[in-house]
């Protein structure tokens, strides 16, 4: 086994390879998730706090940065599977307006219809795990496991031991106790919480709904496993922040990889329909 520990993303990250690879892999696939956290951090200046900045009157933008230019073409994505309830552009008091912009890829350009402002939260660590399994695959890695912040888990390939990876989510309200137990083979895992430690880590920002602004202060946590670290993300995120229906709707659509737990004895996801415990 070869890891390595770092801090980006605004987190800790961990990368653990098993078995074959090239030497550089692990080098290689590190300072992928640190390209990410240079293009797409709003806490220091880089290519998206400038990005902000030329949208913050709207209008058509140019997108210079391939890597972010890419990271905007995957939100569209997440925004369209969560039926806009992931937003990046929602932030406490005021509603998102996603749907007010449009990305063309093959111009290198985004267009919105008034000020937007862009926060890669809830994605970011996802993508760039993503970024990193790429990197890993193309250097010859069979196996491996990537953490960023322990919410965001991505697999490669099966367990070294053989089968699936078995990943133990912890209960934010008891501790010492397990929320669930999950299993995944080249997938990636997102949980996403209004409760518990990692909650209330600094700089954390607030779960906010797309269609109104308002922050989600109900005690829930969600998780969703997806072939794509960013869409697990966006879709760990809707599942609280969405109305019940729609929550109910994205457990329906994939039952085995979406659960919401609600910590009150009262479910948002009506118990056993969809997958989802009532706790």
């Amino acid at each position: 086994m070869r890891e390595v520990r770092f801090a980006a993303m605004g987190t800790r990250i961990e990368l653990h390879l098993f078995g074959a690879g090239d030497a550089d892999a692990l080098f290689e696939a590190q300072r992928a998730v640190e390209a990410v956290d240079d293009a797409l951090t709003i806490h220091r200046p880089s290519p998206a706090t400038a990005l902000n900045e030329r949208l913050a009157s709207g209008g058509s933008v140019a997108v210079d940065d391939p890597l972010l230019l890419d990271a905007l073409s995957g939100i569209c994505e997440a925004w369209r599977q969560t039926a806009g309830h992931f937003d990046p552009t929602a932030s406490a008091g005021q509603a998102g307006c996603w749907g007010d912009v449009r990305v063309d890829v093959a111009a290198a350009r985004i267009e919105a219809e008034g000020p937007a402002a862009l926060d890669f939260g809830g994605f970011g660590k996802g993508y760039a795990l993503d970024r990193a399994l790429s990197v890993l695959r193309r250097h010859g890695v069979r196996s491996a496991l990537l953490s960023a912040g322990e919410s965001s888990i991505a697999a490669l390939g099966e367990h070294p031991l053989g089968g699936a990876w078995p990943i133990a989510v912890p209960d934010p309200v008891q501790p010492g106790c397990e929320l669930i137990l999950l299993e995944i083979v080249d997938q990636s895992m997102s949980v996403s919480a209004t409760i518990g430690a990692g909650f209330m880590a600094p700089g954390r920002a607030a779960m906010v709904r797309a269609s109104d602004g308002t922050v989600v202060t109900a005690p829930a946590t969600a998780i969703a496993i997806d072939d794509s670290g960013a869409l697990a993300e966006a879709i760990s995120t809707a599942l609280i922040v969405a109305p019940v229906a729609a929550t109910q709707k994205l457990i329906r659509e994939r039952p085995h990889g979406r659960h919401l737990f609600t910590h009150r004895g009262v479910p948002i996801v009506q118990a056993g329909a969809y997958g989802t415990p009532d706790l």
